[in-house]
């Protein structure tokens, strides 16, 4: 994230520079000041009621917060009551109820959107599930994004991330599929499939539409999504 020029906190688009696209808007954290990419940043919303609530699809109507910070930042902003000051500036009013759980609701709406995706994409066909599947057109080249769940085994990993190279002509790359931040308990129970471990997406497009979300909940955990991953 850029340090943001001198003016008050706000929750709207910041204008972009003019290195940047009109098509890549960015915000502005109201915990920290600073901008960035707007899929790197989770927007708040306020209930009538003042409750503030993660909207992780950004469809919640009214004015919107966002927040840039991690994990442990958020924690830290809650317990120190920065999160509280940025959101009554964001939301004009001081009158908000800010649950104490709210670092982990974020967490769970942001799994929730990556999750649900993936269920999108595999009921439109662009999964592919099963190690030989997946290796096969890994070998073929039909392999845009590789994903393994947290718990795969190391030698699975290592024999699908080899056939990926292959296929992508990159052999003695180092080059390896994304570990994600989910089991393979997770996937499964969402997926309605058993033992999902390993995961592939076969078309940029679909690839484009998980990284999204994939990228803002690795963002949120502290982790970034690795240069040159995505979809080529």
């Amino acid at each position: 994230m850029r340090t943001p020029p001198n003016e008050s906190l706000s929750s709207d688009i910041v204008e972009a520079p003019k290195a940047r696209k009109a098509s890549e808007p960015e915000r502005r954290c109201v915990i920290s000041g600073q901008t960035g990419p707007r899929e790197e940043l989770v927007r708040l919303a306020v209930s009538p009621s003042g409750l503030v609530l993660p909207d992780a699809q950004e469809k919640a109507p009214g004015r919107g917060a966002w927040v840039g910070e991690n994990r442990a930042g958020l924690e830290a902003a809650l317990a120190n009551g920065k999160l509280k000051s940025g959101l009554s500036r964001a939301f004009k009013t001081g009158d908000l109820e800010i649950p104490e759980t709210l670092p982990q609701m974020v967490q769970d709406a942001l799994t929730r959107v990556l999750l649900d995706r993936l269920g999108l994409e595999m009921r439109v066909g662009g999964l592919i599930l099963g190690t030989q599947r997946i290796a096969e057109a890994a070998r073929g080249g039909a392999v845009v994004l590789l994903l393994h769940a947290s718990d795969a085994s190391e030698d699975g990993r290592k024999k699908l991330d080899q056939a990926w190279r292959v296929g992508r002509e990159a052999e003695g790359s180092g080059e390896r599929g994304l570990e994600l931040p989910l089991d393979r308990n997770a996937l499964s129970v969402a997926l309605g499939r058993d033992n999902v471990v390993h995961l592939a997406l076969a078309e940029d497009a679909s690839a484009t539409r998980v990284i999204k979300p994939l990228t803002r909940l690795m963002h949120y955990l502290g982790q970034e999504f690795p240069a040159g991953m995505a979809p080529r």
